[in-house]
């Protein structure tokens, strides 16, 4: 059979007959598809290969569209500020599909230890791992993940990847067999399962017309790629409250950290807008001032500590403080919205949602992307499931029970993390107090943390 196959983000090989030159040409005499994945992004792209090596899904054909050009995988020598922090269960999935062996060749950084603390009170939670087995995640650049999962996509005869797919109609009608995408100036494609990663603003979830709860956080996001003043270990990620948001240092290697900070929007802007120089200043007296406290606060926390050391159960132990900030790489600040998002249903019949286009948190977790992720997973395992017994990719029980296990877990973990988000955003001393004492009982009981990575993990 011959094909064309356009990436979405990089170059595949194209197998091109001599008579089928034009593109819509071509596909209009075959444009039905088992599954129709929209956005070529982390999510979309992870998907449509980890389905496409699903052996139970082998004879089920599989079409990526992807909205944006394709481009070239070029490495350069400076880090992309556009990361993401990888936990255990998602790096297994990429293992799973031969993606790691690509970032593996690459380059990545392992966190073995994570540590969160606050302005308002001397209170940390820290975790650490020094078992090589249990790391506490992977910080891998968005570009390069990308590289392997496309690598991986070029091996496989059962996905088509379109680029530039640019959709000006769905026809979901739940009445009808097939779903149908209609793209701009080319052919309408036909499928069982249609299945949105086509980010918050999803045309798909659009069309499904699905509730969704959300609100901004009238907050931005400033990302940027540091060089450490001095050369380090540097597999901890440092994250620190701020009484404007939290503000996180994640490892990109020894001498690199990659930035984000939650913080309003004009502040943001005068972060973005001030000399390098200024912006590294404010950044390290941000990590490591010692603002004014409140005296209740402080003289509450001591004494709890004495409590904990009496009963051997130290809040403070294995404290550190992070590295010194030398430099900013030139023209890596961006800035982005913050802002939350959950839709009531992820499935109608014939069509599922996945990753943002499903649900949206705020990064101080870094949990967003493996939310995705994990649906992937979960996504895959029920649709092999369908496939071995002869049911209709699209059936609505099995698309049911997806919505399902993931909304179990997605929904506990969202509220975590708005919780964490709405605590970290008062300093009212009651307040502050109360969470003080919290995080230190936390930190100081070593099981409780333990299950709190391995929910992390899934």
């Amino acid at each position: 059979m011959i094909r064309i196959a356009f990436s979405g983000s990089f170059k595949l090989v194209p197998i091109v007959s001599k008579c089928h030159k034009n593109f819509n040409r071509f596909y209009s005499a075959n444009t039905h598809f088992d599954i129709i994945i929209v956005g070529g992004g982390l999510i979309g792209s992870t998907l449509a290969c980890t389905l496409g090596k699903n052996s139970r899904l082998a004879d089920k054909k599989i079409l990526l569209l992807e909205a944006g050009k394709k481009k070239e995988f070029k490495l350069s020598q400076h880090y992309s500020n556009a990361v993401s922090s990888l936990n255990p269960g998602t790096y297994k999935l990429l293992n799973d599909i031969g993606v790691w062996s690509h970032i593996n060749s690459v380059r990545f950084a392992t966190v073995k230890g994570l540590q969160i603390w606050e302005s308002n009170s001397e209170a940390m939670i820290n975790f650490r791992s020094d078992n090589a087995q249990e790391d506490v995640a992977y910080i891998v650049e968005n570009n390069v993940t990308l590289y392997g999962v496309y690598q991986e996509l070029a091996k496989l005869d059962n996905v088509t990847v379109i680029n530039e797919a640019l959709i000006s109609e769905f026809n979901l009608n739940s009445q009808k067999e097939n779903n149908e995408v209609t793209l701009k100036n080319g052919p309408i494609y036909t499928c069982n399962l249609l299945l949105g990663c086509d980010g918050w603003k999803s045309q798909v979830r659009q069309k499904m017309g699905f509730h969704c709860v959300n609100w901004d956080y009238e907050r931005m996001g400033v990302v940027a790629t540091l060089e450490l003043e001095e050369e380090c270990d540097n597999s901890i990620a440092w994250q620190r409250f701020l009484p404007y948001g939290p503000i996180a240092l994640l490892p990109l290697n020894s001498k690199h950290s990659s930035l984000v900070w939650s913080t309003s929007p004009q502040h943001a802007k005068d972060l973005l807008s001030m000399t390098d120089q200024d912006f590294v200043d404010i950044l390290n007296g941000s990590l490591s001032g010692s603002p004014k406290r409140n005296y209740i606060v402080e003289e509450g926390t001591k004494a709890f500590d004495q409590v904990l050391n009496f009963l051997q159960v130290s809040s403070r132990k294995n404290r550190q403080f992070p590295p010194k900030i030398g430099k900013c790489q030139e023209n890596s600040r961006a800035a982005f919205p913050l802002g939350f998002g959950h839709c009531t249903n992820y499935v109608m019949k014939g069509v599922a949602l996945l990753g943002d286009a499903a649900h949206r948190v705020h990064p101080l977790a870094g949990q967003g992307v493996n939310l995705g992720f994990g649906d992937i997973a979960c996504l895959n395992s029920i649709l092999g499931e369908a496939s071995y017994s002869g049911s209709n990719l699209g059936s609505i029980l099995h698309l049911k029970e997806y919505e399902s296990q993931r909304q179990r877990h997605n929904i506990p973990m969202m509220l975590a993390i708005e919780g964490l988000h709405r605590l970290y955003g008062t300093e009212f001393p009651p307040v502050v107090l109360l969470r003080s004492l919290g995080v230190q009982a936390f930190n100081a009981l070593e099981p409780l943390k333990g299950f709190l990575r391995s929910q992390a993990s899934l």
